[in-house]
């Protein structure tokens, strides 16, 4: 059903908390595969994705996005965290729409009001849960899963995410 990208470069902790937010998506059968898509890293992310059963590509997000099983991706940042109720948010998406959607943001990751208001939005920041078909015709003009969302109109799930630091 879902395919989990994540892009790293030198991402083995963030990529850990990642992962462990995902095995019940896995455990009910809604995560399909996981694909690491590296981008150079040399510590030990090839090792963390290896020994948790990832597909680990290093030609970027364009090739995680051919080689992905499902026909609905999850794109998350290393180091996110999904919070409980994740996968019953997702499914009843996937289930209903062909948008793309994102996450809430928990209500404890946010930082102060001036940090928040002078820092860059990054794009993935929240997730992004879209067809394959749709990230596969944005890949070809796009060079990182960052570039891929930017811009993008979504839906916000009601679900919770904790953004990577």
């Amino acid at each position: 059903m879902l395919s989990v990208l994540i892009e790293t470069h030198d991402s083995e902790e963030g990529l850990a908390r990642t992962l462990a937010s995902l095995v019940g998506g896995a455990v009910e059968g809604v995560v399909r595969d996981v694909i690491v898509c590296d981008m150079g890293s040399t510590d030990q992310t090839h090792g963390v994705a290896e020994h948790a059963g990832c597909r680990f590509v290093t030609e970027g997000i364009a090739a995680g996005i051919r080689q992905a099983k499902g026909d609905w991706l999850l794109i998350l940042e290393p180091g996110a965290r999904l919070s409980e109720g994740w996968i019953d948010e997702v499914v009843s998406h996937v289930a209903r729409f062909t948008m793309p959607a994102r996450f809430s943001r928990a209500p404890g990751s946010r930082g102060r009001f001036l940090s928040r208001a002078f820092a860059r939005q990054r794009a993935l920041a929240q997730g992004l849960v879209i067809t394959r078909r749709q990230a596969a015709a944005l890949s070809q003009h796009a060079g990182s899963a960052e570039a891929l969302a930017r811009g993008l109109a979504m839906r916000t799930l009601g679900a919770t995410i904790w953004p990577a630091a």
